[in-house]
């Protein structure tokens, strides 16, 4: 029998309008607040008053778009400045992300570059985080469960995860709700990069029986949900999509991904949406992973069921899922690689820089450059 470990938030609360116990919970865990925020949910504020009404002695950092090294460093100094006890963050992926660093590190000496895997010596290991509390406000990212936070190193264009068990949340606070009415833009791309981690969590080759259940029940439904919020407003394929996002990001946190984040790790670097990029790559990476896999003689199988449940909730059973779903994403308009400052003289590097990366390590099968490269050809 294969033996797995499991990592998860020390506590989760889902369902739509849990947020109205938000307050209270985090009052409970440290007085002195330190709120990581974006600024286009509403509901944030009323959390502040709330906070405060409480008792709370509160400070607010503003999140704006993916963390790099200076917003990790000066959020970390805020949160020393204001002797904060607790990190909340609220807002999608890239704010969970920075709040987990801040937890991280501001307890811990030295600077954030030394905590990072950038090839030159072994990382410091973090001292032990402050409790961190994790509220999305996206469908997507699975920040909220997942034992990393990723950051921008603009030198190297490129994005490193800081990686420590201990920056799991103590508490995920999960409310579809405060996804509702999203633009559709954002929703795709989201919902895509949900979806892209429970498929290549279940076909990488460090998947386990608990990842394996996650994965099965979640992606079709996933992809339906996304299918029909592309044409209206749902709260179930919210519900449906909130509960994907976060259950992704327990499975790749407890086994890995593949190529496509792999590549995303790097285009990313560059400044693309990682999203978008992991919804761009998904149809191309299925195809020719399998592809590769048949070459070697290996088994597909897992690649099969993939395919049929992409097709099924797309509503073309018996057609290629992977073709499919290239149809869906180019008619909903999801940006290309070009789109998003990808030249194809690019894909050469792309495709080294990726072969490198820690999420590629996980992939079902080691790629040949010429098959990573015909990857991002076929996207």
């Amino acid at each position: 029998m294969t033996g797995f470990a499991l990592t998860a938030p020390n506590r989760t609360i889902f369902g739509r309008g849990c947020r109205v116990t938000a307050a209270d919970e985090i009052a409970r865990i440290g007085t002195r607040v330190l709120l990581v925020r974006g600024r286009s949910v509403a509901w944030v504020d009323e959390l502040a008053a709330e906070l405060t009404h409480s008792g709370c002695c509160l400070q607010v950092v503003y999140s704006a778009g993916e963390p790099d090294l200076d917003d990790v460093r000066n959020a970390v100094a805020f949160a020393r400045g204001h002797r904060a006890e607790c990190i909340v963050s609220v807002g999608g992926g890239a704010t969970v992300d920075l709040g987990k660093a801040v937890a991280g590190l501001c307890v811990s000496e030295g600077d954030v570059a030394e905590y990072l895997e950038l090839g030159n010596a072994s990382p410091r290991q973090l001292d032990d985080p402050l409790p961190f509390i994790a509220i999305p406000t996206t469908a997507g990212t699975g920040a909220e469960a997942t034992r990393n936070a990723v950051i921008g190193v603009p030198e190297r264009e490129a994005k490193i995860s800081l990686r420590d068990p201990r920056l799991l949340p103590n508490l995920a606070i999960v409310d579809p709700s405060l996804t509702d009415r999203s633009p559709k833009g954002l929703t795709l791309a989201s919902g895509l990069d949900a979806i892209t981690q429970l498929i290549e969590s279940y076909l990488c080759n460090r998947a386990n029986p608990v990842t394996d259940a996650l994965c099965e029940a979640n992606i079709r439904p996933a992809m339906a949900a996304l299918h029909g919020l592309m044409v209206s407003e749902d709260a179930r394929a919210r519900d449906i999509l909130s509960r994907a996002s976060y259950l992704s990001g327990i499975a790749l946190a407890n086994s890995g991904l593949g190529i496509i984040h792999g590549l995303a790790s790097v285009i990313g670097g560059k400044g693309a949406a990682h999203g978008a990029i992991c919804g761009r790559l998904l149809a191309s990476g299925l195809v020719e992973n399998a592809e590769a896999m048949k070459r070697r003689s290996m088994d597909v199988s897992r690649f099969e069921k993939v395919d049929a449940w992409l097709a099924d909730a797309l509503g073309s059973l018996g057609a290629s899922g992977a073709s499919v779903l290239r149809r869906f994403i180019d008619f909903n308009g999801l940006p290309s690689l070009s789109d998003l400052g990808i030249a194809d003289t690019e894909f050469d590097n792309i495709a080294t820089l990726s072969a490198d990366a820690s999420s590629t390590k996980a992939n079902p099968v080691m790629l040949k450059h010429s098959e990573i490269c015909r990857i991002l050809r076929l996207a």
